[in-house]
């Protein structure tokens, strides 16, 4: 098992957050830190969104140079933000300015809110989910040929130099998030190194059922995919704080309230290794723990010590 965690960038000031990857670089047994690809904090609508939130590839170049240990990334990119290849040529700089330690997020992105106040066309989630499909294609396309030829529905090259290649060969890590079936885990199967997902552990074994389904019919051998997953974390033991975090988890994802409790690593570090060892049972190889809607640092510390020696 590997662990990761998004830090994000939200809420917090620039030393803050260079003192925090810089820490967990050092002193921790995490294997990845990931940023979020937002510019507003939040949970996805206008409440909330009014505090401070660094932009997330600038800030991962800073990150690079400021760490040395840990494979870095943006979990993950919302592709509508910027043409695929800016964004490759984006990737490639800071696979060099890390020395190789990038790890390539894509998404197809989903918040609404934020596109309509910047003003950046949202799209249909079905044009959405094409363009996802057509920019994981133009960046490997971009990675691996020499002066490729693409003609998309939404974008196109027409033989470009892309100098200079990157330092991972022949590419960076591809991990694609989202877990829509008919979509999202046809294109990870189809151009993906790792799949991102979320949810109960049910659920999530789901996922990576339809996923193979995709495998298969791509021709491609499932085991080829990185099967991770970005889960909440709450070291808090405190009942009425947990109800707290079930009735938002409920909000947010729908479903039971047994649900919620059961996406979310939440309890004692007994209980949290409990809810790990649920998700390595269906599959998940990676997890990356997210915290809302500030990152605490000591239980961070806390997981790392008490919870990752036990499955490594």
């Amino acid at each position: 098992m590997r662990f990761g965690v998004n830090t994000g960038q939200a809420n917090t000031t620039w030393p803050e957050l260079l003192e925090l990857w810089q820490e967990l670089d050092r002193e921790s047994n995490y294997d990845y830190l990931w940023l979020v690809d937002h510019f507003v904090p939040g949970a996805g609508g206008a409440m909330g969104a009014d505090g401070p939130h660094f932009e997330g590839w600038t800030t991962l170049a800073a990150l690079a140079m400021a760490t040395e240990r840990v494979r870095i990334g943006t979990l993950v990119t919302g592709n509508t933000y910027r043409h695929p290849a800016v964004l490759a040529k984006m990737a490639t700089t800071v696979d060099h300015i890390s020395g190789g330690r990038l790890e390539f997020g894509l998404g197809a992105a989903w918040h609404q809110y934020e596109h309509e106040v910047y003003g950046i066309p949202f799209h249909t989630v079905r044009e959405r989910l094409e363009r996802l499909e057509e920019s994981a294609r133009v960046i490997k396309l971009l990675w691996t040929e020499p002066r490729p030829k693409f003609e998309g529905k939404h974008y196109q090259l027409h033989e470009p130099p892309y100098n200079l290649p990157n330092v991972q060969q022949p590419h960076p890590p591809f991990l694609i998030g989202g877990g829509g079936e008919k979509r999202t885990l046809r294109t990870v199967a189809r151009y993906a190194d790792a799949c991102n997902v979320s949810g109960t552990p049910e659920e999530v074994r789901h996922k990576f059922e339809v996923l193979e389904g995709h495998c298969r019919d791509a021709g491609r051998d499932p085991s080829e995919i990185r099967r991770t997953m970005q889960v909440m974390l709450f070291l808090n033991e405190d009942p009425a704080f947990q109800e707290r975090v079930v009735q938002g988890v409920k909000a947010f994802r729908g479903g039971t309230e047994d649900e919620a409790r059961r996406s979310v690593l939440m309890g004692s570090v007994e209980d949290v290794r409990a809810g790990v060892q649920a998700f390595v049972d269906v599959g998940v190889e990676e997890i990356y723990l997210q915290q809302f809607p500030r990152t605490h640092r000591e239980s961070l510390l806390r997981f790392s010590r008490e919870v990752i020696p036990a499955f490594r």
